[in-house]
């Protein structure tokens, strides 16, 4: 057997049911690789004798014949998820030394599948980020180099370090959230699957909160199959979350049959950006031809509200991360400034906020406070929301019309240099989501796929986006990409 932390989880599941392996030995090899690799910076805190323990518990299982199929496999859990008894950071100071007394939904599904959790994972401050840049821990470094060129990479953001250790082999999956292009985004800078579900698909409960009418918890996997596999363990109603969809999970595994024929994929006019660089253009054509090689009939749609996605975005989540960061404010968990005597409850407010913030973060509190103030309300919030349903609708519309999935570029490049993006300007940075983020707008699925590499060696996503509830249609034709495409997502080691 090859080493067993190149199986896929597919792969893995498979050799556990015929014994050729143990969940224990998985779980030391991957922990072995994890201790191996920390100048990527992609774990944020290990939890080796946990992921023992659990381990053992599930080889136990796996030997009663009570196997699901995510038994015994090793995952790493973005610091977003709130995990029993282990620092839940989100990647911010100002949840330092918060160990929460109760497990998020989606982590307690994974957990009573029988996943072995191997640590948490970096991430940017709040999910607010594409390159993983703005963590309390520290950059996450890309797995992935340019040929010839020792220039750290971004994985992406905000799941940087989700993408960069399912990439590098430290763990067979992990978790994401996706609140503009955060999963998406970082699988296509490191050569990985990830899928952003239908808004209310996946439970919200137990998840930090950064925009909670955008974010959604979604698989970051090595092959499309092993995304189908963990999307079903991660999905299903859940009372304590209103927004939960209460309708089945179908096994969306089950569903990968890699037909498509008569199926009609549409290609939208309006994401063919000015200056968009050849590579991507280039990639976005042999994605068509794939599938319309495997039967596919390919359409040109228009999606005309388009261009107002990402500022109407840049309104409605920094007002509603405005909302939510109001809570932490030193006085019932996390981190607390020190006063200086004479100093009351307000500056304490004031301390701690500015000490335990980033800046990335402190930028988007300001826009969203600022939008939600009297006066600018309508002439902002309102407004956004008002644009929002129009790019919802013009996703309805092209789905009435009988196209069953788009086609776009994931990103409108390959990973880029750790601090490129930095300076004075966020937009530059802001507009890496500039593909996704229509999809959380209009709570859609949508997922990343491996379907090449540019010039220098790096890799490039595709994106498809399904109708709503329609995530296994949509990995299935993911899957045709992925077969067509072949083997892109293997990064040389150099760590």
């Amino acid at each position: 057997m090859s080493d067993l932390t190149d199986l896929t989880i597919a792969e893995a599941r498979d050799a556990l049911r015929r014994g050729e392996t143990s969940a224990a030995a998985l779980t030391a090899a991957c922990l072995e690789a994890i201790d191996g690799a920390d100048v990527l910076g992609a774990v944020a805190h290990k939890t080796p004798e946990l992921a023992m323990e659990r381990a053992a518990a599930a080889d136990a299982r796996l030997k009663a014949g009570d196997a699901p199929a995510m038994c015994g496999i090793p995952i790493g859990v973005k610091d977003l998820f709130c995990t029993e008894g282990v620092a839940s950071q989100a990647a911010s100071r100002i949840l330092e030394g918060f160990r929460p007394p109760y497990e998020s939904t989606v982590t307690a599904q994974l957990r009573d599948a029988g996943a072995v959790m191997l640590g948490k994972l970096n991430m940017d401050e709040f999910a607010m980020g594409s390159s993983n840049e703005t963590s309390a821990y520290g950059n996450v470094v890309n797995p992935w180099r340019r040929a010839g060129d020792d220039t750290p990479l971004t994985p992406g953001g905000s799941s940087g370090g989700s993408a960069a250790a399912v990439a590098a082999r430290l763990c067979l999956a992990a978790t994401g959230t996706d609140t503009g292009g955060s999963i998406r985004q970082p699988a296509a800078f490191t050569g990985t699957v990830g899928v952003k579900p239908t808004y209310g698909r996946c439970s919200r409960w137990g998840i930090v909160a950064f925009a909670s009418s955008l974010d959604q918890a979604g698989p970051m996997t090595r092959s499309v199959r092993d995304a189908a596999i963990m999307l079903g363990a991660m999905a299903g109603h859940d009372a304590r979350d209103s927004t939960s969809a209460d309708i089945p999970v179908p096994d969306f595994e089950a569903m990968l049959t890699g037909d498509i024929r008569g199926r009609r994929i549409g290609i939208p006019a309006q994401y063919r950006m000015d200056g968009m660089p050849e590579e991507i253009e280039a990639l976005w054509q042999q994605g068509a031809e794939m599938l319309r090689d495997a039967g596919a009939e390919i359409v040109d749609i228009s999606l005309p509200h388009t261009k107002y996605a990402l500022p109407a975005y840049y309104v409605i989540a920094p007002a509603e991360a405005s909302s939510n960061l109001a809570r932490y404010d030193g006085v019932r968990y996390g981190h607390r400034a020190a006063l200086e005597a004479g100093e009351g409850i307000t500056e304490m407010y004031e301390k701690t906020r500015a000490e335990g913030f980033g800046a990335e973060v402190q930028r988007r509190v300001m826009i969203g406070t600022y939008v939600l103030s009297a006066g600018f309300y309508d002439a902002y919030y309102n407004r956004a929301r008002k644009v929002r349903t129009l790019i919802r609708r013009d996703f309805e519309t092209v789905f009435a019309d009988g196209v069953d999935a788009i086609l776009t570029p994931a990103t409108p490049s390959a990973a880029f240099g750790l601090g490129d993006m930095g300076g004075e300007d966020p937009v530059a940075m802001y507009l890496n989501d500039i593909f996704t983020v229509p999809v959380n707008m209009a709570g859609l699925p949508g997922v990343s796929v491996p379907a090449g590499r540019d010039a220098q060696g790096l890799p490039l996503g595709l994106q498809i986006i399904g109708q709503p509830w329609g995530e296994g249609d949509m990995l299935n034709v993911a899957h045709v990409i992925e077969r067509a495409a072949g083997p892109v997502s293997r990064p040389e080691k150099w760590w």
